[in-house]
């Protein structure tokens, strides 16, 4: 990345963890030091045996307090961000159509560190996104624990 990239439109998916504010903070200084907006995305993963559309209100819920909080973040960062919630078969695909329709020039992801059968994973999202992406991807994951 070249020092004075201007990213005018950053894309933060985000799920609920910790790592989501460290994710959003970033954004919003790079932001402020662009100029630029900051799209924060919660994607509701709907089962395959509902319909794309259906009425899912716990999980609607959920989002709403997870969307509300980083705008709360973003406050304290002074800055305002717009929050978006979208229903999809799969997180990744909907995160790089989000960047794709939006002209996103950088998705930022946080990620807290996870295992599975005793390796660093980085899980089914990250690598989707990584390859898929249309733009430049920072992934700031958590430190060990």
């Amino acid at each position: 990345m070249k020092i004075g990239t201007k990213f005018s439109k950053i894309l933060v998916p985000v799920d609920g963890s910790e790592s989501d504010r460290e994710a959003i903070e970033l954004a919003c200084r790079l932001g402020k030091a662009t100029k630029g907006k900051v799209l924060v995305l919660y994607v509701i993963q709907v089962k395959r045996s509902l319909p794309l559309d259906a009425s899912l209100d716990s999980e609607v819920r959920r989002a709403e307090t997870i969307l509300s909080h980083a705008e709360r973040i973003a406050d304290q960062s002074d800055y305002d961000v717009d929050t978006n919630l979208i229903q999809a078969r799969e997180v990744g695909p909907a995160i790089v159509d989000e960047a794709i329709e939006r002209g996103i020039d950088l998705i930022l992801i946080g990620m807290d560190y996870r295992k599975h059968l005793g390796g660093f994973d980085l899980g089914d999202v990250v690598p989707y996104v990584l390859k898929n992406a249309p733009c430049r991807v920072l992934l700031l994951r958590r430190p060990t624990p």
